[in-house]
């Protein structure tokens, strides 16, 4: 019985709710007055039901297709301005006693070298990502309570947060592990992490449990219920999402929009970010035997649609996809990305990038900077700014800033300081001529008076070498 409000997994996440949805969109992908009318209630910026939002993702009708990837845009500039945040993944260890068919980790992998950083390791991979500008980074291991226990992270946090190098230094850490409990929710939170991320891989039981044969991920109440217990132990943001191209995107689209209100529902606050990863290939993985892989037409449109369905939610895109998927979808909805990622432990202090330890292939290769000065001249402002999470602005505080508007005269200073604090410690010199063009024109689009004018006094200072200013 689908129940919103409900802790228990297969309440929330209900098989029956989620295919009478996808009838009911299947039935009505022609409606033109239906979904010119849920396009209409969408334009209030308040977000749609997954019912709601799968009719618009189904919509067959070029002309409406048009009107709803334009709609996503005008969303996006609305929330997010021109600003995409930057951060970096960070692979501590490949030690992992799950059995999931989709991920080069599994433990019988046999080919691929096992490898767990140490402290000293991870202190030359932090001065590394320092030294190429990053300040947001999301730390990830597999599962191994021998291998990887919540001591081993946790001392690792620490760790990245006390190297300062140079005017390097990591102001938020991400922890993507595995779902734990409630008690150890309270101790990442109280090392000070930023968001926690857990993705579902998929909200299809039956196909869940076949993807993770063996191992404590085949639980899937007790994956899908993590978020929950995240929020229980005190962690006041939590990012979702699916690996598309394990079930039907349909399927898993709708999963993660239940997801999504339950959260909101049940804890009164919805995900902080979800991300759109899609199968990729990794060293014994042939994504092309996932035969629900999905088209960049789609992507693109799914993008769109949940861009539209949480309007105020960040939306996270990899190294995963190519320079041309990336350029798409942040058209689109897309509000964060990383930039000279690998996706290997130890990637970043070693001259091969060890790319034998990967848990996928990544399609964008560039260096951070490439992807700066990209991202500038499509005309966005690459942000490093974690004022809101060093301020307290988390969960229900976030949110209630960006649906007043009011974000914007945070966000969009900070964005442009911790810009130019990239500029003047890291960029290329092409980088750098244009970004201050990109700075001196978004400055004047700051709503305040008063804001502007503070942010235009300490862009001066950051050239004169101040640092870590924030709104």
């Amino acid at each position: 019985m689908y129940d919103v409000k409900s802790c228990k997994a297969e309440e929330f996440i209900d098989d029956g709710e989620i295919r009478a949805t996808l009838e009911y969109a299947a039935a009505h992908r022609n409606d033109r007055e239906l979904i010119r009318d849920i396009i209409e209630r969408a334009g209030d910026c308040k977000g749609l039901s997954h019912r709601e939002a799968l009719v618009l993702l189904d919509c067959e009708l070029p002309e409406e297709n048009e009107r709803i990837l334009d709609l996503a845009r005008r969303i996006k500039q609305r929330f997010y301005g021109n600003r995409i945040v930057m951060f970096a993944p960070l692979y501590l260890s490949n030690y992992c006693v799950n059995g999931c068919v989709y991920c080069p980790y599994h433990l019988r992998n046999r080919t691929i070298p096992r490898k767990k950083l140490t402290q000293e390791e991870i202190r030359r991979e932090v001065i590394a990502l320092q030294d190429m500008g990053h300040k947001r980074l999301a730390i990830e291991t597999g599962e191994d309570p021998v291998m990887n226990p919540i001591e081993y992270v946790l001392e690792s946090i620490d760790t990245i947060y006390s190297i300062k190098h140079r005017n390097g230094a990591i102001r938020r850490v991400n922890v993507n592990i595995a779902a734990t409990t409630v008690g150890n929710y309270r101790k990442l939170k109280a090392a000070g992490i930023g968001t926690y991320i857990l993705f579902q891989e998929t909200y299809d039981k039956k196909n869940y449990e076949a993807l993770h044969p063996t191992g404590p991920k085949h639980d899937y109440a007790w994956h899908t219920e993590a978020m929950d217990r995240a929020m229980e132990g005190g962690i006041d943001d939590v990012g979702c999402g699916v690996l598309y191209g394990l079930s039907t995107y349909r399927y898993d689209f709708v999963g993660q929009l239940m997801h999504a209100e339950h959260l909101e529902a049940a804890k009164g606050v919805g995900p902080h970010t979800i991300s759109v990863p899609r199968i990729r290939p990794a060293d014994d993985i042939d994504a092309s035997t996932f035969s629900n892989a999905i088209s960049d037409d789609i992507f693109e449109k799914l993008v769109a649609v949940l861009r539209i369905a949480v309007p105020y939610t960040g939306i996270i895109i990899s190294t995963r996809e190519s320079r041309r998927a990336r350029e798409r979808v942040l058209a689109v909805g897309v509000s964060q990305i990383s930039g000279g990622s690998r996706t290997s432990v130890g990637g970043y202090t070693t001259e091969e990038r060890h790319d034998e330890t990967a848990q996928f292939d990544v399609s964008d290769t560039r260096s951070l900077d490439d992807v700066i000065n990209w991202l500038l001249d499509l005309g966005y402002i690459p942000s490093f700014c974690t004022a809101c999470y060093r301020e307290g602005r988390t969960g229900d505080r976030f949110m209630s800033l960006v649906k007043s508007g009011q974000i914007a005269n945070c966000c969009q200073p900070n964005a442009l300081m911790t810009l130019q604090e990239y500029l003047e410690d890291y960029a290329s010199d092409a980088t750098r001529t244009l970004g201050e063009k990109v700075i001196a024109a978004e400055l004047a689009r700051v709503p305040s008076d008063k804001v502007r004018a503070i942010a235009a006094e300490r862009l001066a200072e950051i050239r004169s070498g101040a640092r870590d200013f924030r709104f």
